[in-house]
């Protein structure tokens, strides 16, 4: 099966791409040069394009008319419905991680099957029902708001999580109270890389 749909796949697209010969809008360079270690000029035409696109209307737009281009190259391919609905269909199914237990709780991840993130779940026994502790779903309507890596403290009150956007390497850490799921004010923003730790006592991250 995976062989005959990669085959029929392949099949499409050239015979596609043959067809069509995609127009991609223009992109604008700018005089932007750095220089390092006192005499290395490196230019960057295209730093304007670092830019959030939440934050610049001018990337925003640019990403807009790229994204034109792909989807409607990728909407004229015979058959993509039929290999969405197949991929889907196949990947459609409950999906949890290996229950930890830390701080006197289980903690393990569930995803119904299409959701975009896993929702982690909490409970104090391999009995009890479980509860849903944190739902990344919720913080963006795309999707692209994701939970990292949870650490509960050693006592079990708290949980430190992370959160990152958009696929970015840069994570900011939230604590939580588990028993109410209060999410605290404190926070820990432009964490790379690192996981933090929990003081023994739990008074401090």
């Amino acid at each position: 099966m995976r062989i005959r749909l990669f085959v029929l796949t392949l099949a499409v697209a050239l015979t596609a791409s043959a067809q069509t010969k995609s127009q991609y809008p223009q992109t604008k360079k700018v005089d932007q040069k750095d220089t390092y270690a006192g005499s290395v000029v490196v230019a960057d035409p295209y730093r304007w394009l670092e830019t959030d696109v939440r934050e610049s209307d001018e990337v925003r737009s640019w990403v807009d008319a790229e994204n034109k281009v792909t989807f409607g190259y990728l909407g004229s391919l015979p058959y993509r419905d039929t290999i969405r609905k197949r991929l889907a269909d196949l990947y459609n199914y409950e999906k949890y991680t290996i229950p930890q237990k830390q701080g006197g709780r289980y903690y393990y991840r569930k995803n119904n099957g299409l959701q975009n993130q896993s929702v982690l779940y909490v409970q104090r026994s391999l009995a009890e029902t479980p509860r849903a502790l944190i739902d990344p779903n919720t913080w963006s309507k795309d999707g692209t708001v994701a939970l990292t890596t949870t650490l509960p403290s050693d006592d079990g009150r708290f949980l430190a999580y992370g959160v990152s956007e958009a696929g970015s390497d840069w994570v900011t850490w939230h604590v939580m109270a588990v028993a109410s799921g209060e999410v605290l004010p404190d926070e820990v923003r432009w964490v790379k890389f690192n996981t933090p730790s929990w003081t023994k006592d739990s008074k401090g991250l």
